[in-house]
């Protein structure tokens, strides 16, 4: 499935886990200002890019001068490199909730709708990367269907919080 689709492989990562609770986390908290549906999916958007940036940099700079499989300390350029494809999982995990926001950034539904779908969308994104990972792991289905419920409890909690803050 994650070779057909490398978006799938992202979110399928530990930093797509990460994304996708940020993401929860940032339709929650803007999502209560009353703002309208494109000042939140700037909001998440601009989030994300520099926390995702970041994140780059942290990993890249922690690992130059790290030897490398033959010995020699790993370039500048490459630990780049690879802070950048393994942080892809961060962007990746903002591509289905925006997806879903931006059909109210177009008036398809409802501003306050597009908020609340797009954070169950980032609940379930949550449930499937856990369903997924147990069942790669060749865990009965009760198994997989609690790893899902357990991935999606981070988000659950931000829907909880974000429903008591707003009511």
């Amino acid at each position: 499935m994650t070779k057909k689709f490398p978006i799938a492989r992202s979110v399928l990562s530990e930093e797509g886990v990460y994304g996708s609770i940020i993401v929860s986390g940032l339709i929650a908290a803007s999502g209560g200002s009353e703002a309208p549906v494109w000042r939140t999916l700037l909001f998440i958007v601009i989030t994300v890019v520099v926390f995702w940036a970041a994140h780059v940099y942290a990993r890249a700079v922690a690992s130059h001068g790290e030897p490398t499989p033959d010995g020699t300390p790993r370039s500048i350029q490459e630990s780049y490199r690879e802070a950048v494809e393994g942080s892809k999982g961060l962007l990746a995990a903002t591509v289905a909730p925006a997806l879903v926001l931006l059909l109210g950034v177009f008036g398809l539904i409802p501003d306050n709708s597009a908020k609340w779908i797009a954070l169950w969308v980032s609940v379930a994104v949550l449930a499937l990367v856990g369903y997924i990972a147990y069942s790669r792991k060749g865990a009965r289905w009760w198994v997989r269907i609690l790893g899902a419920i357990s991935t999606a409890s981070f988000g659950l909690v931000i829907v909880l919080a974000k429903a008591i803050i707003s009511h």
